[in-house]
């Protein structure tokens, strides 16, 4: 079977791809992304055949239509969350561009599409319980991300109704993390600003904690995993995936030596509209709307009809993540590129990431 990758190069398609290239059942992998790896790259790039498309842009169904071609599956992975201050940009890739990819999809007459969705497409839920499939996907108002999320979820009932040849799954993670992300992520979330080497101690002397503020994460292996699983079988619709314990304030304190500091909800609100709205990182105020709202994720269906279960804990993930971010480390695709002098640059504007 081939394999095609939209969004190889990011830090869930780097996963896939590592983990494809140990599946006996994969005999080709086709990479896709806006911004394809160069030269030598190494492992897990190298024996990926590249091409570079712009999901979001005109043109890109019959360059798609034509990659995918013969291919047994196609993964879709391709989604954008900067330049932050830029909505049209980001509504492009990540709304377009899935719509882009399903019309390929169906023209080259693929059989499956698996689908990157996220526990941000969910309505606002419960922090005391888990919630499985079922639970709405309407979004949580105030959140850009879970808007795109949430229409990209309708966008795939409407490709399912039409197109029922079409096999559609969608993945809805927690939080992913990976050691050779974690520059990405502090491009993506923190700016250059955040003394992100004082990382290296292992230690977060201060944790804003709300009770509101539950999430739940994964490495992005236990999550390639499920992809690789849900291509070779099938399955369709939804699954969620997360791994335990839940993160939250107290307990992130607890494993890296510090104390979680009560802090109300409308002043972490105001913080973190006044520094992105300044420029001064580049997250904005609706993630935050998302953490205290997205409900906990049981996974219960994928465990059942996949087999799936997490490798690496919630906090061993973070563990990679925090150490990476704190050196700085990446990877040789554009999007994960180690810390370096481009990323000392205003948060939230043009898009070099």
């Amino acid at each position: 079977m081939r394999v095609v990758v939209v969004g190889a190069s990011g830090n869930v398609g780097t996963a896939v791809l590592r983990r494809l290239a140990r599946e006996d059942r994969v005999d080709a992998v086709t990479g896709v992304a806006r911004r394809v790896p160069g030269g030598a790259p190494g492992e897990p790039y190298d024996g990926v055949e590249w091409h570079a498309v712009d999901v979001g842009a005109d043109g890109a169904v019959g360059a798609l239509t034509d990659v995918f071609a013969g291919a047994g599956a196609v993964i879709h992975l391709a989604w954008q969350i900067q330049p932050s201050h830029d909505r049209t940009a980001i509504r492009a890739t990540n709304v377009t561009g899935t719509a882009h990819v399903a019309q390929a999809a169906v023209r080259a007459s693929v059989p499956a599409l698996v689908v990157a969705s996220s526990v941000g497409a969910y309505a606002p839920g419960p922090k005391d319980e888990r919630v499985g499939e079922d639970w709405p996907v309407t979004g949580v108002p105030g959140s850009s991300y879970s808007r795109d999320k949430a229409d990209v979820e309708a966008l795939l009932d409407n490709v399912e109704d039409d197109h029922p040849q079409l096999r559609v799954v969608r993945m809805r993670p927690g939080l992913i993390f990976q050691r050779s992300a974690a520059a990405e992520i502090a491009r993506y979330f923190v700016g250059p600003l955040a003394p992100l080497q004082l990382l290296r101690l292992g230690r977060l002397p201060v944790v804003p904690y709300h009770p509101a503020l539950r999430v739940q994460a994964e490495h992005a292996d236990d999550v390639a995993e499920a992809y690789t699983r849900a291509v070779l079988s099938d399955v369709s619709g939804a699954f969620n995936l997360a791994a335990d314990p839940v993160l939250d304030g107290p307990r992130i304190a607890g494993r890296y030596g510090g104390r979680a500091v009560p802090v109300p909800l409308t002043v972490l609100r105001l913080g973190a509209s006044l520094s992105w709205h300044a420029r001064l990182q580049p997250t904005e105020p609706g993630w935050l709307r998302l953490a205290q709202s997205a409900p906990l994720l049981s996974t219960a269906r994928a465990e059942k009809e996949l087999g799936w279960r997490p490798r690496v804990d919630a906090l061993a993930a973070l563990d990679e993540l925090l150490d990476g971010m704190g050196r700085g480390t990446g990877a040789a695709a554009p999007p994960l590129r180690p810390r370096g002098l481009a990323d000392l640059r205003v948060p939230g504007h043009g898009n070099p990431y």
